[in-house]
Order: structure tokens, then sequence, then C-alpha cells
């Protein structure tokens, strides 16, 4: 990979946006924008839960790629917002690869970060021969180590913000978090529920950097919000529907061939950086860039210039 600085692509719109019916129950949006007879890319946004935003778009060349970014079951535009009702890590495999053959595409380029890296890899170890290459960033696993040190562990790095995650439940409550913000976030009184949901989502945005954000002054979305706390609890409460498969292991039988990138923040918070060595010792044939001045955030400069850089370097492999 070179080693220059690369900024994102200039902002796009999309040429294409639909719904597609995954089920009985959801349906799931998905946008198309770039090349329209591009090379396809297929991003996998984070959380679980999160949803895809504009800025994610800008991450590739728009004269190279066709790119599609895709809301999970439950989030951002899919619809029922929120439902975890028929929503696992299989599901969201079985919609990726629904919406691929839907657009007609053979094989596309993977990109996943942080939850989306566990998502790719899951899709690409089942659909390998549709998959043309990986780019992945903070890599998470879903293993109850990982798990235990986004519930747990951080609070010895970032007291404050624990403080006020568990400040925000009553004393009692306060020695199973995920249990006492899953009864609140799951009430069917929303009194209730959004100040909860929006109180959870804002630990996790507060451990996302190497350096302290400025505050947002754009309005809260309850709606939103409850919605992605619901997902994101759904997920960690069943270990993101993994179980006791060997991601790891996965990788590499199923995706030695596979040309990789992976992008790591060295202080990453979120999904330590141990998994990304990991997950590169059993893929030595990837690619490991550890951004010694990042966190977990793909928009820090370090990891957004690296990802640019990846999918600059993809578009000689096509």
């Amino acid at each position: 990979m070179q080693t220059n600085i690369y900024n994102l692509y200039p902002e796009i719109d999309t040429f294409k946006e639909s719904m597609i019916k995954v089920d009985a129950l959801h349906e799931v949006y998905y946008e198309v924008c770039g090349n329209p007879d591009g090379v396809p890319v297929v991003f996998l946004h984070g959380g679980p839960g999160s949803g895809c935003n504009p800025s994610q778009r800008r991450f590739f060349d728009p004269n190279h790629y066709k790119i599609i970014l895709i809301d999970q079951r439950g989030c951002g535009r899919s619809k029922p917002l929120g439902s975890i009702v028929n929503n696992t890590i299989d599901d969201l495999v079985h919609d990726i690869d629904l919406i691929r053959t839907t657009l007609g595409i053979d094989k596309w380029l993977v990109f996943g970060g942080s939850w989306g890296s566990t998502l790719g890899i899951a899709y690409a170890s089942k659909y390998t021969k549709h998959v043309t290459g990986l780019i992945l960033r903070g890599i998470f696993l879903s293993r109850t180590t990982e798990l235990n040190w986004f519930l747990n562990d951080v609070k010895s790095f970032y007291p404050e913000p624990w403080q006020v995650l568990c400040d925000f439940l009553p004393t009692e409550s306060r020695t199973n978090p995920i249990s006492a913000y899953e009864k609140l976030i799951f009430s069917d009184d929303t009194a209730v529920s959004i100040p909860a949901a929006i109180q959870w989502n804002q630990f996790e945005s507060s451990i996302m950097t190497l350096l302290p954000r400025p505050s947002s002054d754009q309005a809260v979305n309850g709606s939103v919000e409850l919605a992605r706390a619901r997902v994101q609890i759904h997920y960690i409460q069943h270990q993101c529907f993994v179980g006791n498969r060997d991601l790891l292991d996965e990788a590499n039988n199923n995706l030695s061939h596979l040309p990789t990138v992976i992008v790591q923040g060295r202080y990453d918070m979120v999904c330590p950086p141990i998994t990304a060595w990991e997950l590169k010792r059993a893929m030595p044939h990837a690619e490991l860039y550890l951004i010694d001045d990042a966190g977990h955030s793909a928009m820090e400069p370090g990891t957004t210039s690296a990802l640019v850089a990846a999918t600059e370097r993809f578009k000689n492999l096509s």
C-alpha cells in the first residue's frame, strides 16, 4: 500500500435506492452510487444496529466503483425499524447475497468495519466464490473475551463514561448493566426506553476515538436511537449469533486465497487490536495496518487514509 495521505472522496448522490423483501416481515434498504458499470463493492456497517450514512460512500472512487450500501435488518431505513424478530447473523448473510443476485452481480469486494468485519468474514466464508477481496477495519469476532471487554473491562481506561452509564441505572441494577439496560430499552413505555437507549448509545460513542470529539449539535432522533440500541443489545445477549463458531479458523480455511487488507486503530477501545493481530496470524497473506494515532472510528485521519488507500489498491486488482 502506498504511504500517500488519502482523503475521502467528495460527497456523491445515489442513482438507485430500493427496498427488498427478504422474508415475511423484513424489508431491507439498499442504495447504489458511483459508476453504474464500475467494479462492485458492498459496504457493511457496524453496530450491530447502526445503519449507513452518506459519508460512507466516500471511501470509494466513484468513477471506478459501483458502491452498494445496505441498512441491515431493523436498522436505518430498513423496516420494521428496530425489529429483532428473525434477526441473526445468518439472516444478514442471506440478505447480503440476495441483494447481490438481485443486482446481477457475480463478484464484489467486501468492505466492513467493526461488526461489519464480523459480518464480512461470515459472508465471505459462505459465499467465497462471489467475493474478490476483503477490506476489514476494527476487527470484532464476537468472542466472549471481546464482549466482556466492551461490557466491563474497558472501564479500566474509560472510568468516567462507564460511571455515567451505570449512574443512569438504579443502584441495585449496576452490577449487571447489560441486563438492566435491556429491560429498560425493551420497555413498551417510550418515556423509559428512549432515554435509556440514548444513554446506552452515548457510552460507545464516547470511547470511539483516540482524542475526544467535539459535542454534536445535531438533534437526536429517539426512534433511531432506540432501534440501534435494541438491535445491538439483542445481538450482544446472543453473542452476536456466532456461538461456538471459530471465525479465525473459518478465515484460515476458507479465505486464504482472498486479497485482504486489515486496518486497525492502535488504541481502539471498542475492538482491541489483539483481535486484528490474531486475524492476521490466521490469514498470513493479509496486510495488517496498525494506525498509531487512532482509536475505533473509521473517521480518524490515519484510519480514513488507510481505508481509502486500500480501496485505491484494490482498483489495480479488479
